[in-house]
């Protein structure tokens, strides 16, 4: 049996320098406690050099070559860029380079933060090994994060698979890009692709993209995907990659039968699964979950009481504003919760598909409403009727609100546009704190704007409860002064 030590080398260690393990030693820092972060490979994890960072400057790339093609729209001579794909790849790599310094050793040193390279390894419910090092903390918060998942389709070793931790190497553009699995990540990246001139097929063996959404976001979104130009298959399962002479293919099986799919290089972006490798969970009966996230209580703790998870590693959302929410709930209890705990919340939890259109939501969608038995109302209001969104030739998309019957309280938001991921905001700020639609018509918004989407909205729903009886009472008063 393990003997807890009697003194402890650090109050927390942290294990994992990404968006979750960088907050939860920040908060531990400001609050004067002694902080050990560790990290195996770069500082700031997926988000700074895999994920958000890089993905976002691909994409931004990509739109301005979509609007050199779509010139003519706006009155100005369409031409076909010249994509040089790596000086795209170079400013991806810039973007990460001048943000690194935020979450560097040294900025993090200087606030506190004692910071180490290297595999972590948990001996004990107290003892962490770095190496030949050993360090000791009363409380653990891991934070590895998680690794894109590849799945075990035969043939899959034999061709070229990128992933969205692998395609920044890139350098040059794939001339066939298959894209396997049809979520927020394979569609962002299938549409940034093919606008940057990758000949792009996007297949999921789901019968929709972006199933955690209605199908109506579905449709629209992959409207555009076919418009732009990629092949948009769904309903497909990959049985078997095939390599000859002739190049890499694809067999799928679909309802008709079995089709074979041409490409250079593969991206596989079907989901993500819970860095566990090498901690040593096993060894101190730490519970995983079946999706393999540790499994945690509503206080963040594990199965072992003074060991924390935070982030990707636990879910069960794997988005970077969450494994920061989080890390929050994870530090404060690890070092408090002796005096007091808080149950991490989850009520109000927003996500952006960063495609173009942009796809938000937050709370409820009308799926996950029926699926609660909860009742609701929608209503809905078309982004062709903003003058801004006419003027800036993106009128392509809508705004979906659910309510409870008869009152303005907000269920939930969901909307397709351009910016999405900002506009969403008020509805995040109206969940949060409780007020409604009123609210959002009460307030100024200004013209001309795409937030007057969400005024809009508002003022549908007005109108739509509109006191009927006080209204012929105003008509009648109005006829006796005329």
């Amino acid at each position: 049996m393990t003997t807890r030590p009697r003194r402890f080398d650090t109050n927390l260690i942290v294990i994992g320098a990404g968006s979750a393990g960088l907050i939860a030693s920040l908060i531990a820092a400001t609050v004067r406690a002694r902080v050990t972060l560790i990290e195996r490979s770069a500082m700031g994890g997926d988000c700074l050099n895999t994920g958000c960072v890089p993905s976002k400057t691909l994409i931004r790339s990509a739109k301005v070559a979509h609007t050199l093609r779509d010139a003519e729209r706006f009155g100005i001579g369409a031409m076909e860029p010249d994509v040089d794909f790596r000086a795209v790849m170079a400013r991806v790599h810039a973007a990460i380079a001048k943000i690194a310094p935020n979450d560097s050793v040294e900025r993090y040193t200087s606030l506190g933060v004692d910071c180490l390279h290297g595999e972590a390894r948990l001996v004990d419910p107290w003892t962490v090994a770095v190496g030949e090092q050993s360090i000791t903390a009363r409380n653990i918060v891991l934070a590895t994060g998680a690794t894109p998942f590849v799945p075990p389709v035969p043939g899959i070793d034999d061709v070229p698979v990128l992933t969205s931790d692998t395609l920044w190497s890139l350098t040059e553009l794939p001339a066939r890009l298959l894209v396997m699995g049809a979520g927020p990540i394979g569609c962002e990246l299938a549409q940034a692709f093919s606008r940057l001139g990758s000949t792009v097929t996007l297949i999921d063996m789901e019968d929709r993209l972006l199933p955690r959404e209605d199908p109506e976001v579905s449709a629209s979104l992959g409207s555009v995907l076919r418009q732009e130009g990629v092949q948009v298959l769904t309903g497909h399962r990959a049985e078997a990659f095939l390599s000859d002479a002739g190049g890499h293919r694809l067999r799928a099986s679909t309802a008709e039968g079995s089709v074979e799919l041409e490409f250079d290089q593969v991206l596989v972006a079907v989901g993500r699964r819970a860095h566990t490798e090498s901690l040593g969970l096993d060894a101190l009966g730490i519970e995983t979950n079946p999706s393999g996230t540790v499994r945690v209580d509503r206080y963040l703790r594990t199965s072992v009481p003074n060991i924390y998870a935070c982030g990707d590693l636990t879910g069960p959302y794997q988005f970077t504003h969450m494994a920061s929410h989080q890390a929050w709930y994870a530090s404060v209890n690890a070092l408090f919760g002796r005096l007091w705990r808080f149950k991490v919340n989850y009520s109000v939890v927003p996500w952006v598909t960063f495609t173009d259109p942009e796809v938000a939501r937050v709370g409820l969608s009308e799926a996950d409403a029926r699926a609660q038995g909860v009742a609701f109302e929608v209503t809905r209001h078309e982004l062709a009727d903003v003058d801004r969104a006419v003027a800036d030739g993106s009128d392509h998309g809508f705004i979906k609100v659910l309510t409870v019957p008869g009152k303005d309280r907000v269920l939930g938001a969901t909307i397709v546009a351009p910016g999405a991921g900002e506009l969403i905001t008020e509805y995040v700020a109206a969940l949060t704190h409780g007020y409604g639609l009123k609210a959002i018509m009460g307030t100024i918004h200004s013209y001309p704007t795409l937030a007057e989407l969400n005024k809009f909205v508002a003022g549908d729903w007005r109108r739509k409860h509109a006191p009927r009886r006080l209204l012929d009472w105003v008509s009648l008063y109005h006829g006796l002064w005329r």
